[in-house]
């Protein structure tokens, strides 16, 4: 399941109704400060855990009238298939638990008094309103086979001791169901029904918040977390073994109490009577993970630079994890304000680290900033912009160019300084990437292959970051204001199943467009660096393909940054070595691709 949406209303700055999208990757939430930003993704850490933020009764808003609470998750990329009833299939549209978008919508209302209890827990769906067949989620297994008989449907059910098939069954009898729009209170229904509750819990998503700002107490969740997090999605990836292992115990410590109460009916009948054996809770599956620094000392007494250090490298392990299909649960990173306790460059390879993480399908990312230069290093699509009206009640937008100015007016995210001065523009990945055009356009000019190097035509390469973050919204749009031609060059991606479709598609839309949009033949720049350099400065054989992660395997070989890789070698190679690892055959002519790229991209100054 992949969380769509979340409603909020009567929650501290939200008095209505309010709605906020997100992507299937990564959503960036900005806006001023006490724009109600962190308060969406506390709203989803009480919506999923009420840990590390609890529900308190001053969350309500100070002018609603109501005194109820309420806070709505929509999911959608439901499974085919759940399994409520006696380990038979059905599915959540077969149950009438979809809302009107085909979509499941969980809501959770607090009834806000001095203390707050649990939430009512309700599924808002398009169900069943006519007279027999709307209330058969709160019948009993044995008042759905009164139910069933009295409609005649009996003979129709296949196994008569699964309550889904009776509802199956009496639901088919109408003719108009006279579905409509509505709250169904899972809170109150029958032991059957709320299985599927059970079930619809045990799919959503593992989320995990990341506060800002927190207490250096022993229990700090920042300080065990986020290794903790491994800790929830191993157990919800094996809960299918715990409820088995669980099962298992409960039977045999019942088949003891069963054998003792007989025993006791020998003694004393009556008492033995009296006495049923029952498990007051259910077992609790506690594993605490903690992180000790150097003599024990444990790591939230350290400062909160390393706290986030941890947490940084964290994600960047986890961007790098190789996914076993299926293997892992979803789970949501809600970050908030990753710029807290770090370095400008840190906070740079957080957010790269976190753009990666975000491609991979089970993974969802959130997070809150209100630092230009970080939400300039976001993907337009992703961006979410709150701001007050006058009257206080913040508003979200997204997706436009309208709102695109008002973030970049409102944050102050300024474009690169070079374009003003520039006859044309190159957009590139990321800051190697200008090295290897930069540096590949001045060996290429002196050794005569060209004329010029793209500096002294005028030529500005611009690092956006990956295609389409803010930035590169706010560059293109003085690009065309200053009349200026444009043109990208993007890495392929060759072996990456899901970064290569979406560059590729990319590329084709911008071509459409008239734009000059370039690919590499190869995976990505380091791909084309010669594994003689790291002969000569290593005496270390390095063997990698067009197509497999050069970066990852050069780096992994000679202990260094993955992304130190392009800047520290590309500088070394010479025009001949440029030319000869970048040559293909083309219908029996060799080609230089290097070069046929300087050649297009000198084209932008021409006007």
């Amino acid at each position: 399941m992949r969380l769509k949406e979340v409603k909020i209303k009567n929650f501290r700055g939200y008095k209505e109704t309010t709605s906020i999208s997100f992507d299937d990757e990564l959503t960036g939430i900005t806006g001023r400060n006490d724009a109600g930003k962190s308060t969406v993704l506390e709203a989803l850490e009480i919506f999923f855990n009420n840990k590390s933020v609890k529900i308190d009764s001053d969350d309500k808003n100070v002018k609603a009238d109501e005194g109820e609470i309420e806070i709505s998750c929509v999911f959608d990329e439901l499974s085919d298939e759940i399994i409520v009833d006696e380990n038979y299939p059905t599915s959540f549209q077969a149950e009438y638990l979809l809302n009107i978008h085909g979509d499941i919508e969980v809501a959770k209302i607090y009834k806000v008094q001095k203390a707050i209890s649990a939430p009512n827990i309700y599924i808002r769906c398009l169900h069943p309103t006519v007279e027999g067949g709307g209330d058969l989620h709160g019948l009993k297994l044995s008042d759905l086979k009164v139910r069933g008989k009295e409609l005649g449907v009996d003979e129709s059910v296949e196994d008569k001791r699964v309550a889904s098939l009776w509802r199956s069954a009496i639901w088919k009898k109408f003719d108009d169901l006279e579905l409509a729009d509505l709250y169904l209170d899972v809170s109150a229904l029958e032991k059957d029904s709320k299985n599927i509750y059970k079930k619809l819990e045990s799919e959503m998503p593992t989320f995990a918040l990341f506060k800002a700002d927190r207490e250096s107490s022993d229990s700090d969740p920042e300080a065990k977390n986020p290794i903790q997090v491994a800790v929830e999605q191993a157990k919800k990836s094996l809960q299918k073994e715990i409820d088995e292992l669980q099962e298992k115990i409960e039977k045999s410590v019942l088949e003891v109490a069963d054998r003792t109460k007989e025993k006791l009916r020998e003694m004393d009948p009556a008492l033995a009577s009296e006495l049923q054996p029952k498990f007051k809770d259910k077992p609790k599956w506690s594993f605490n993970f903690t992180l000790d620094g150097e003599g024990g000392v444990p790591i939230n007494k350290r400062g909160s630079g390393v706290r986030r250090l941890i947490l940084l490298n964290f994600f960047r392990a986890e961007a790098e994890k190789v996914r076993v299909e299926n293997s892992s649960p979803k789970v949501i990173y809600a970050i908030e304000e990753p710029e807290t306790s770090q370095h400008p460059s840190y906070q740079i390879m957080l957010i790269e680290a976190l753009t990666s993480l975000a491609c991979r399908p089970d993974c969802q990312i959130l997070l809150t900033t209100h630092v230009p230069a970080l939400a300039g290093l976001l993907p337009v699509e992703s961006i979410r912009f709150i701001e007050k009206d006058e009257n206080n009640i913040p508003a979200i937008t997204s997706g436009s160019d309208d709102v695109l100015e008002k973030v970049a007016n409102s944050l102050g995210v300024l474009p690169e300084s070079e374009i003003a001065s520039s006859q044309g523009v190159l957009l590139v990945e990321g800051h190697s990437d200008v090295t290897f055009i930069n540096h590949s356009s001045e060996q290429l000019r002196n050794n005569g292959d060209i004329g010029s190097t793209l500096s002294e035509l005028g030529i500005a390469c611009i690092p956006i970051g990956g295609c389409g973050n803010l930035k590169h919204w706010v560059s293109k749009k003085l690009i065309d204001q200053l009349g200026l031609d444009w043109g990208i060059l993007m890495d392929s991606d060759l072996g990456d199943p899901i970064q290569n479709p979406r560059n590729v598609a990319k590329i084709y839309e911008l071509r459409e467009q008239g734009k000059m949009a370039l690919l590499t033949r190869k995976r990505e720049p380091e791909n084309y660096l010669d594994p003689a350099l790291f002969q000569a400065s290593h005496n270390m054989t390095i063997e990698y393909t067009d197509t497999c992660d050069a970066k990852k395997k050069i780096a992994t070989a000679l202990t260094v940054r993955k992304d130190d890789v392009l800047e520290r070698f590309w500088p070394k190679m010479t025009a001949e070595q440029i030319k000869e690892r970048s040559k293909y055959n083309d219908d029996g002519i060799e080609r230089c691709e290097i070069l046929e790229i300087i050649q297009r991209v000198s084209q932008l100054s021409n006007g």
